[in-house]
């Protein structure tokens, strides 16, 4: 089995920064502008708001959120939309289980997040850089000047997404991690020759199904307690 883009993890990169920065602004026209030219990106955005209402009151979907169900999907002929609690996985993994078809995840927030690279996006000069006291910042796209480390003026969206291209879409692919695990919410890497094992005792079920001229994708769940030992 050949590994194929779509089961490959995209890279993740984060535009984080205090409030009323300039965030979304600036992520929003980068995302237009990797569009534009022909990538597919995915936004995750993390906010401290609760209580949103994405659904109004009158709807199906909210009243089946009202009966008590933990989960309601909606699938319409132009999109598909899921309300349920909030995983407790972190970015990475988010990205994993819900963007592994795309070139490049946008990330907003985050500051915390280990393992990811990040924009600092900076409007007031007088607040404290968080490059420094947060990990994985790797440029800060600011109006005020700056003497350390890249640093993009907020207007250089064209500059910011050709260094996000050469950093992470640019030249040969890295080796893909296409057959991976989820142990409690968190994406557990596999080693490359375990992935192929299983890719092979997988082979014989794929060849038999009927064709659709699309990629499949195989959720394998795995418990690890033994039947004998579960409780009822």
């Amino acid at each position: 089995m050949t590994p194929s883009k779509q089961f490959s993890i995209p890279p993740v990169v984060c535009f984080t920064g205090w409030h009323n920065s300039g965030k979304t602004t600036l992520a929003s026209q980068v995302v237009t502008a990797l569009v534009s030219r022909g990538y597919r990106v995915a936004v995750i955005k993390a906010t401290k708001e609760t209580g949103l209402t994405p659904d109004p009151p009158a709807t199906d979907t909210a009243r089946y959120k009202r009966a008590g169900a933990d989960s309601v999907v909606l699938l319409a002929p132009d999109q598909l939309i899921v309300r349920t609690d909030p995983p407790r996985i972190d970015l990475l993994s988010l990205a994993h289980a819900y963007c592994r078809d795309m070139d490049l995840v946008i990330a907003e927030g985050f500051k915390q997040a280990d393992g990811v690279d990040k924009i600092e996006v900076r409007y007031n000069k007088d607040a404290p850089l968080l490059r420094g006291q947060v990990p994985g910042v790797v440029a800060v796209a600011a109006n005020h000047p700056l003497t350390d480390g890249l640093v993009f003026r907020l207007d250089q969206v064209t500059e910011i997404t050709d260094f996000l291209i050469a950093r992470f879409l640019a030249g040969p692919e890295p080796e893909t991690e296409w057959v991976y695990a989820t142990v409690n919410g968190r994406s557990i890497p596999l080693p490359q020759a375990l992935q192929g094992q299983l890719a092979a005792l997988l082979r014989p079920v794929l060849d038999s199904l009927p064709p659709s001229g699309k990629v499949a994708t195989v959720e394998l769940s795995l418990c690890c307690v033994p039947p004998s030992e579960q409780t009822s």
